[in-house]
C-alpha cells in the first residue's frame, strides 16, 4: 500500500511539473494536504473544516470555509484539526500563469506576498460560486481542447480577482519571539532554493540583502536576529548552503563549471572559482577531479 502511494505521488509530481498546473478535489477524510514540490508551485485552496495554518511569522486558526493562497517562496505549513475536510486545491507555476503575456510577478500580489493576505473567510454564496469554478477547471483539464490552458488561466485569474474583492482574515497570532521566528523563516526560505534541478534556473536569492528584501525586513534586523538565534551571521548560512550545493553539483552532475557558476548566481566563472577556493581551500576543478 505504501509503495503504491509513493508511485502515485511520484506520478502526480511528474505530471504537475510537465503541465505546470493541476487541480483536484480534496478527500473528505482529513488527508487534505497532498504533498507536492512546493518550491516550484503556487497553491490556491478552497477548504471547509478546522485547521491551523502557519504562514511566515503568523499562525491562523480557522474554522469554516476559507480560501488560501500559498507562495512557494514563503514557508508555510498546515495542521488539519477536524476529522472531516472538504474542498479543492489548485497548483500552478508562475510560468504557466504568465504564459498569456502578463508580466507582473505573482509575488507582488497582496494575496501571495509576505505580509499580505493569504487567507480569506468565505460565506456560503461565495463557496458555491468558487466550487463551480474549481469543478470547471477539473473538467477542463481532462479534455483535449486546444486552448484549455488559456481557459484554465482565465479561471485562476477569476479566482484571484474575486479574492481581491474580499477582506482578509484578521484572526492570527504573531510569534512572541520575533527573532526566533524570523530566523526560522529565513532558514526555511534558504533551504527551499535547493536542490537545484536545472542549469536554466539560477539561484534567486544569494545575498543577505536578497533575503531581507524577500522577507520585507531591514537587512540589519535580519542579521541581528539570525546571529542572536544561531550564533552565526546570515552570510555564513548562505555561504555554507551554496558551497554544499556546489560540491553536490560538481560530484553528481556532468554540468560544466561555467553552468554551475551561473546557476549558483555568479556572473562569471572566475567569481565562482575565487569564492569556492576562499571558503574550501581548493578550486572546483580540483574537487571534481579528486572525486572521479
Amino acid at each position: 500500500m505504501q509503495q503504491n502511494n509513493v508511485r502515485q505521488l511520484s506520478a502526480f509530481n511528474n505530471e504537475l511539473k510537465l503541465k505546470g498546473f493541476n487541480v483536484f478535489q480534496l478527500e473528505a477524510d482529513g488527508n487534505a494536504m497532498r504533498t507536492y514540490s512546493r518550491k516550484d508551485f503556487y497553491k490556491i485552496c478552497l477548504t471547509t473544516g478546522k485547521s491551523i495554518i502557519h504562514y511566515a511569522d503568523r499562525s491562523y486558526e480557522e474554522e469554516g470555509t476559507i480560501l488560501f493562497f500559498g507562495n512557494p517562496h514563503i514557508p508555510y505549513s498546515w495542521e488539519t484539526l477536524s476529522t472531516t475536510y472538504a474542498g479543492y486545491t489548485c497548483l500552478f507555476s508562475e510560468e504557466f500563469l504568465t504564459a498569456s503575456g502578463r508580466s507582473e510577478s505573482l509575488q507582488n500580489s497582496p494575496l501571495f506576498k509576505l505580509g499580505g493576505t493569504p487567507i480569506l473567510k468565505i460565506n456560503e454564496q461565495q463557496r458555491e460560486f468558487l466550487n463551480t469554478i474549481f469543478r470547471k477547471m477539473i473538467e477542463e483539464q481532462k479534455t483535449d481542447y486546444t486552448y484549455k490552458d488559456d481557459l484554465i488561466r482565465n479561471y485562476i485569474n477569476l479566482i484571484i480577482h474575486e479574492a481581491l474583492k474580499l477582506q482578509p482574515s484578521g484572526h492570527y497570532d504573531q510569534h512572541g519571539n520575533a527573532a526566533s521566528r524570523l530566523t526560522t523563516v529565513f532558514l526555511e526560505l534558504l533551504e527551499r532554493q535547493f536542490p537545484i534541478e536545472s542549469a536554466e534556473r539560477p539561484l534567486r536569492l544569494r545575498t543577505a540583502q536578497d533575503y531581507a528584501n524577500s522577507l520585507h525586513v531591514h537587512v540589519n534586523y535580519l542579521n541581528r536576529a539570525v546571529k542572536e538565534v544561531t550564533g552565526k551571521p546570515t552570510t555564513a548560512h548562505i555561504s555554507e548552503r551554496i558551497i554544499g550545493e556546489a560540491k553536490a553539483l560538481l560530484q553528481h552532475t556532468a554540468w560544466n563549471i561555467a553552468d554551475i557558476a551561473y546557476t549558483l548566481g555568479f556572473e562569471y566563472p572566475t567569481y565562482f572559482n575565487n569564492y569556492f577556493k576562499r571558503i574550501t581551500g581548493t578550486n572546483p576543478k580540483s574537487l571534481r577531479a579528486a572525486e572521479v
